[in-house]
């Protein structure tokens, strides 16, 4: 199988935040697209450069709690996140497979202050207990639908997002967003990483109207 290359091939500073099947040792372009099925239910597709389903995001509105699935094409779920009911930051936080016991916490996601006119998220992996420095963070324009996602330090660029402008997108009033992962880093933590973003930002669009 071609995932064993990624072990022969080890590239520098391999990040397998939720698996190594999900590692390239190439730059990974995605397209996410939002679906507004109903007005309880919005569903995300991740598909390749090619049009290829990768991913699909599932989630109901009607739960006590916000609760999202990222599934594989084949529709076995590899992680979920749900929003945790009381926060000062709006915190999500995200599980392997189908769990929501804590032992099964891969990280979760803040906004990085309460008054923020850019999109800012700490990411904190679940074995950084204390969450004294953030392993990830993500920045940008929420406005523009642009942000990038570093590494711990800040300098490091991960992953960026920018919004797709399609005569398809706009005529069926889709949001559509074009994520460029940069090579040995984990493509589906990227994904569920703008996922959360599109949430937060959904949501104080909500509020403020």
């Amino acid at each position: 199988m071609a995932q064993t290359s990624y072990y022969q091939q080890p590239g520098p500073q391999q990040m397998a935040i939720v698996s190594p099947q999900f590692l390239a040792p190439y730059p990974v372009d995605l397209t996410i697209v939002k679906k507004l099925l109903t007005l309880s239910e919005r569903n995300f597709a991740v598909t390749d450069v090619n049009g290829n389903l990768m991913f699909k995001v599932k989630g109901k509105h009607l739960s006590i709690r916000d609760r999202r699935v990222l599934l594989d094409a084949a529709g076995h779920p590899i992680l979920s996140f749900q929003k945790k009911l009381i926060s000062v930051h709006n915190r999500w936080v995200v599980f392997r497979g189908d769990s929501s016991d804590s032992k099964d916490i891969i990280f979760s996601a803040k906004q990085s202050s309460l008054i923020q006119f850019k999109t800012s998220l700490d990411v904190f992996l679940g074995s950084n207990e204390k969450e004294d420095v953030c392993n990830f963070k993500v920045k940008g324009s929420w406005f523009d639908r642009s942000c990038t996602i570093y590494a711990g330090d800040g300098t490091t660029i991960v992953a960026q997002m920018h919004k797709k402008h399609t005569v398809q997108s706009i005529a069926l009033g889709k949001d559509t967003f074009a994520v460029t992962v940069y090579p040995n880093v984990d493509y589906a933590f990227i994904v569920a990483l703008v996922v959360i973003l599109h949430e937060i930002n959904e949501e104080k669009n909500d509020t403020s109207e």
